[in-house]
């Protein structure tokens, strides 16, 4: 076997401020591939490089399976068994339950959903603005509004959003319990099997209607649609709400920056694809198994090998982003892997790009004055698989 056989390095958890990854990330990217160790006492090896990265993710033998022994347990949730979510599937069978959604987040059709879109994020704006500030822009208007948005595209009903919000959040908590869990995932899971359910006797317009009538033509199976629901669900809201909350806060603390922005908003697309690379929220980034041999960066990893990959360090890779430690909104950052690469790249990235341009675009626009509402210092984050802001008060 190639590579190193020193003791390996913990992997790095911690972060030092709220906008840069563990700054240990960086040493290692300095390095190929090397071993580390999780807290629960396995050992992965960790690739971190951009180039790496994208190889990594683009190499079919690496697996996406995570009943595998092997496989790193980077998060809390319990390993798919049964109907797997597609993220943890490898083709055929992820091809052929990703073909099935792939009409649904086409550029055509999700610019349709641009106008609803656009008076969602105006009827928030005027509501927090109808108040007295200070106002918490998470709870007024990062997290509800890809949660109107997902509910409107899937066909969930918005009256339930603070349950499976709170579930979500749950879900992906690195502070919880493993049998905390466990309850809210299955909590989770039982409300969207109903739904389902209720869907496949009378099917909606709408996606999990749509995908309804394939379980009744029996080209998708119930329990496959809802884990397919499950896996839409958290990531259609969770990462695109974050984003907002933190992207906000990064505009603000780097003054320059929004200036920029204020001054041309026509840079608001590429401005998004730099908060992207910069903040890179799924912070432990993901998870393979080997399933034969790989050469990455001058290394072979074995078969049956837990892999590390680390799009957090990716994204700051000087050998790709010159000067990767600043935001910079005139930077052309579209080679990032915030939403990853190759078969598992997330497939709901246009719509939250188009969220996300919506929101800053409108909420730049309507608060001219906006301005952070308490010491920077008094900020809390979340403990979380999808990182971000717990609330932002904001002024304006």
């Amino acid at each position: 076997m190639n590579g190193p056989t020193v003791q390996p390095s913990p992997f790095p958890l911690e972060r030092a401020n709220a906008f840069d990854p563990p700054p240990a990330l960086a040493a290692l990217r300095e390095g190929p591939p090397s071993r580390v160790s999780l807290p629960d006492g396995t050992e992965h090896w960790l690739v971190s490089r951009h180039a790496d990265v994208r190889a990594a993710l683009a190499d079919p033998r690496l697996s996406a399976d995570d009943t595998h022994p092997a496989f790193p347990r980077l998060f809390p949730l319990p390993p798919a068994k049964g109907a797997l979510s597609f993220l943890r599937m490898d083709d055929p069978e992820h091809g052929r339950l990703r073909r099935m959604l792939a009409a649904e987040f086409t550029v055509r059709r999700t610019n349709l959903l641009r106008p609803g879109i656009t008076a969602s994020v105006a009827a928030l704006l005027d509501d927090m603005a109808a108040g007295p500030p200070p106002a918490d822009l998470v709870q007024r208007f990062a997290l509800p509004l890809p949660s109107l948005v997902i509910c409107r595209l899937l066909g969930v009903p918005y009256a339930d959003h603070g349950f499976f919000q709170s579930r979500s959040v749950a879900t992906l908590s690195l502070a919880l319990s493993d049998e905390e869990t466990a309850a809210a995932f299955g909590e989770l899971a039982g409300y969207l099997d109903r739904l389902v359910a209720d869907k496949e006797r009378a099917p909606s317009d709408d996606l999990l209607g749509r995908a309804a009538a394939r379980v009744c033509d029996g080209e998708l199976g119930h329990d496959e649609l809802v884990s397919m629901a499950r896996l839409l669900l958290i990531a259609g809201h969770e990462t695109t709400a974050n984003m907002i909350g933190l992207g906000t806060l990064a505009l603000l603390r780097h003054p320059a920056q929004l200036a920029l922005l204020r001054d041309d908003p026509a840079l608001i697309p590429q401005a998004v694809e730099e908060l992207l690379r910069y903040l890179t929220v799924v912070q432990r980034g993901t998870a393979r198994v080997t399933a034969a041999p790989v050469r990455l960066g001058g290394v072979t990893i074995p078969a049956d090998q837990g892999v590390i990959i680390a799009l957090h360090a990716a994204d700051r890779d000087p050998g790709h982003f010159p000067d990767p430690d600043s935001l910079a909104l005139h930077r052309s950052a579209r080679q990032h892997v915030a939403f990853g690469f190759g078969m598992h790249q997330c497939i709901g990235q246009t719509l939250a790009r188009v969220e996300m341009e919506i929101a800053f675009a409108r909420l730049l626009d309507r608060f001219p004055g906006l301005a952070l509402a308490c010491d920077p210092a008094e900020l809390r984050f979340r403990d979380s698989v999808v990182f971000g802001v717990q609330s932002l008060p904001v002024t304006w």
